[in-house]
């Protein structure tokens, strides 16, 4: 009995001390050889060119003369004057594409309609405020603005953010008079998806100037650039 105890024993130590082992070994990565941490970051702007403005057409702007329907069709040719594709770039704001109701002066229904309108450039944003005020229609606002091809930006600012990385690691060991080795672990940092900017998260300036000699100056929208970024952690091996 007593030499089964001890049988016993010894096989739990002998499991025992192949478990921590195992775990020793596991455990085992780049921190058991010398090594170098380092930050890249790299960024750059780009100018939106998706720019979406909110658009709301109303009876009551004309006092219930024209129909939300009628304002409807006109804003469609007039951007399609402006070479402008509806279909592509005219949604209505609601999926179920609903008309909002007010009832004025007693039993009086007045009907409106809000849109959100793509456009690719401050120019295409001006002359789009410009037709649809010479319309009546007034009620325009920026809705937000994003840029089409970020993700690939953000892949390229990616690629020079692990340069800049390993330009700092060459200048912090060459005192050392050591070796950078291989890239060992390489964590990104920042730089997920860009989210649109919205309108109050962005700065917009209107300015001024005259086209065609024309007595009143017409506004023109400029938009600040987006930011895009990216930033790593990188480990080399020290040779």
């Amino acid at each position: 009995m007593l030499y089964r105890l001890f049988m016993w024993i010894a096989l739990a130590g002998t499991c025992s001390l192949s478990a921590i082992t195992v775990v020793h070994a596991q455990n085992k990565n780049f921190i058991d050889q010398p090594y170098l941490e380092v930050s890249g970051m790299a960024d750059t702007s780009v100018t939106p060119d998706e720019i979406y403005l909110h658009i709301q057409i109303s009876e009551a702007d004309t006092k219930g003369k024209t129909s939300v329907e009628d304002q409807e069709r006109k804003m469609v040719d007039a951007l399609k004057s402006l070479g402008i594709d509806p279909e592509k770039n005219l949604f209505t704001s609601d999926l179920a594409s609903n008309f909002q109701s007010y009832f004025l002066r007693g039993k009086q229904i007045l009907k409106s309609k809000d849109y959100l309108l793509k456009v690719s450039t401050a120019v295409q944003a001006t002359q789009v405020l410009i037709q649809l005020q010479n319309m009546g229609i007034s009620n325009v606002s920026l809705d937000h603005v994003d840029y089409s091809k970020k993700e690939q930006v953000r892949n390229r600012m990616l690629a020079k953010a692990i340069e800049d990385a390993h330009a700092k690691a060459k200048s912090m060991v060459m005192p050392l008079h050591q070796n950078i080795g291989k890239a060992i672990h390489i964590v990104e940092t920042s730089g997920g998806p860009i989210m649109p900017l919205q309108a109050n998260a962005m700065k917009m300036s209107v300015r001024t100037y005259v086209q065609d000699q024309e007595a009143e100056p017409l506004p023109q929208i400029d938009f600040e650039k987006i930011k895009i970024q990216s930033s790593v952690n990188v480990v080399f091996a020290l040779e």
